[in-house]
């Protein structure tokens, strides 16, 4: 089966790296608290890795969850992470369930980080016969319940507002 056209992948690529501009300013300044929609916040400590080794770690652990596993098949599907040459963008290869992570410079660090690898894992989650897009409505939406549920209610509401307000769908 084709997937769908990956129509909202730039919507959601802006959305995330708003986002990580959120987390990493919140790192830098020391205060966690901010305001929106309204909402008085702490952003959650984001998880930050730095080794192919503790990526896989923790790539495993979230996999072995009870609620990830009764609600995602895939998730009994064991991934591998590897280093990643070359670019600088972290990808899921679905044919091998494979995360790749760039380590090696300085510029990639910014994958070495929890919503990077949880967006990877939301692709392994997937599928491979469900012809959905790749970026689509019930990716994100599986996106954004395993932020919620992992890094924490709030970094869950930054990104789902952060999303609509880029004019991503989601379920």
């Amino acid at each position: 089966m084709t997937a769908a056209r990956d129509s909202q992948r730039s919507k959601v690529y802006d959305a995330e790296h708003l986002v990580r501009r959120v987390f990493e300013r919140a790192d830098e300044s020391g205060t966690r608290n901010l305001e929106l929609l309204g909402s008085h916040l702490t952003l959650p400590i984001e998880r930050k890795f730095a080794s192919v080794e503790s990526v896989q770690t923790y790539v495993d652990r979230v996999l072995a969850l009870n609620w990830v596993r009764a609600k995602w098949p895939r998730a009994a599907v064991p991934v591998h992470v590897r280093e990643r040459q070359g670019m600088s963008a972290a990808h899921y290869e679905m044919l091998t369930s494979t995360i790749a992570v760039p380590i090696k410079r300085m510029e990639a660090a910014w994958a070495l980080r929890e919503l990077v690898v949880l967006h990877e894992l939301a692709h392994h989650l997937e599928a491979a016969e469900s012809g959905n897009a790749p970026h689509g409505p019930v990716f994100v939406s599986r996106f954004l319940e395993l932020v919620t549920e992992i890094v924490g209610p709030e970094a869950g509401l930054v990104l789902r507002s952060t999303m609509a307000d880029c004019g991503v769908r989601f379920n």
